[in-house]
């Protein structure tokens, strides 16, 4: 028996979060928003609901948005993202998430470190001047997004040059989870398999997202490099399908998905994989061992959808902010569905002052 006020006291101890102990690193990109028409997807051939990679004739699409849209800038890129939604839902102690990327020197590099010392994560840049901060064009229509990554100096990030350096790694020792969007593994597979094989090693959390579609497409050796050493996967049914069927998993059946890629071969055989498929409105599904749970997402009125820019980057971090604190995987989901719940409601990956979760 404790009495209340030695509980208090007790719980404090408990619960208490170390800094550093989260660990991202991926894109920082600016996201520049704009709510925008059909005809200007058609132009540059988008999708209503995709993810793609800037090329040459999406360069021009950049400026049309500033020129012809009203536009938001938003601190964005999806680990950031997560990194920064987990340590909102965490509040204290400050910078429990440390972040990991490569930026410009020059306005919108000044922009993402003021909005990551705003939102109270370790943003340690890697900064070079050869290429300006990456951006990312998020294209809204009604409640779809249609993102169009410039990757520019987020492409740059070297190994070498900044994971290596002594003060760094020891950032990367002190954590316990790590969270990479399956979007670096287009910038440094050796940074990411670096970050992996330590956390294996010493029976950690690594976590990695499937992203987009055209990772397990085009991206598919390097995922399938890093996918022994995940622990956790994280994806929505588009790119959930899409792996499936780069995998030969010969299923359509999101259930079964999520069952074959627990299953897939792991290196830490201490920890079995857990595998967490979202599907919008739709329940999410997660797979450990033979089990499948189906969590139902909370109800929102189609009329206060702002922009579902964000939603799957707050979902993970939500569930990451619960997963570092060692709860329950249903708490987990839960703290993740509250969090995508909040940002859809905004524009972009924003959110309020405190969460109001427990």
């Amino acid at each position: 028996f404790i009495c209340n006020e030695h509980r208090s006291q007790y719980l404090l101890r408990e619960e208490e979060q170390i800094p550093n102990s989260l660990f991202g690193m991926g894109n920082p990109l600016l996201d520049i928003i704009a709510v925008v028409d059909k005809d200007l997807l058609d132009k540059y051939t988008l999708k209503a609901n995709d993810v793609i990679l800037a090329e040459d004739k999406h360069k021009a699409l950049f400026d049309e948005l500033v020129k012809k849209f009203k536009v938001e800038y938003h601190a964005g890129g999806a680990t950031q993202n997560s990194i920064k939604v987990a340590q909102w839902m965490i509040q204290e102690p400050h910078n429990v998430g440390t972040f990991f990327g490569c930026i410009g020197k020059d306005k919108f590099g000044e922009i993402l470190k003021q909005k990551a010392e705003e939102a109270h994560i370790d943003a340690h840049y890697y900064e070079q001047d050869e290429e300006p901060t990456g951006t990312c064009a998020a294209c809204i229509t009604g409640d779809n997004r249609s993102l169009v990554a410039n990757l520019a100096a987020a492409n740059c990030y070297k190994k070498d040059k900044h994971l290596d350096l002594e003060e760094n790694w020891k950032l990367v020792e002190k954590a316990k989870v790590y969270y990479i969007a399956g979007f670096f593994l287009t910038v440094s597979l050796e940074s990411i398999l670096k970050v992996a094989k330590h956390a294996s090693e010493n029976n950690k959390l690594f976590c990695l997202n499937l992203s987009a579609p055209f990772i397990s497409q085009f991206f598919k050796d390097n995922l399938m490099q890093v996918m022994p050493y995940v622990d956790v996967l994280f994806g929505n049914e588009t790119e959930a399908a899409t792996f499936a069927k780069e995998q030969d998993f010969e299923t359509k059946d999101i259930k079964e998905i999520a069952k074959k890629a627990q299953a897939l071969p792991k290196v830490n055989t201490k920890r079995q994989r857990i595998v967490v498929l979202t599907q919008g409105k739709e329940e999410t599904v997660m797979a450990l061992g033979d089990k499948i749970d189906t969590f139902p997402v909370l109800k929102i009125d189609p009329k206060d959808i702002v922009d579902t820019n964000g939603a799957g980057d707050a979902f993970v971090g939500g569930f990451l902010s619960e997963l570092v604190q060692e709860k329950p995987l249903d708490q987990c989901v839960k703290a993740a569905h509250y969090s995508a719940n909040v940002i859809i409601r905004r524009v972009g990956c924003t959110f309020p002052e405190k969460p109001d979760f427990n």
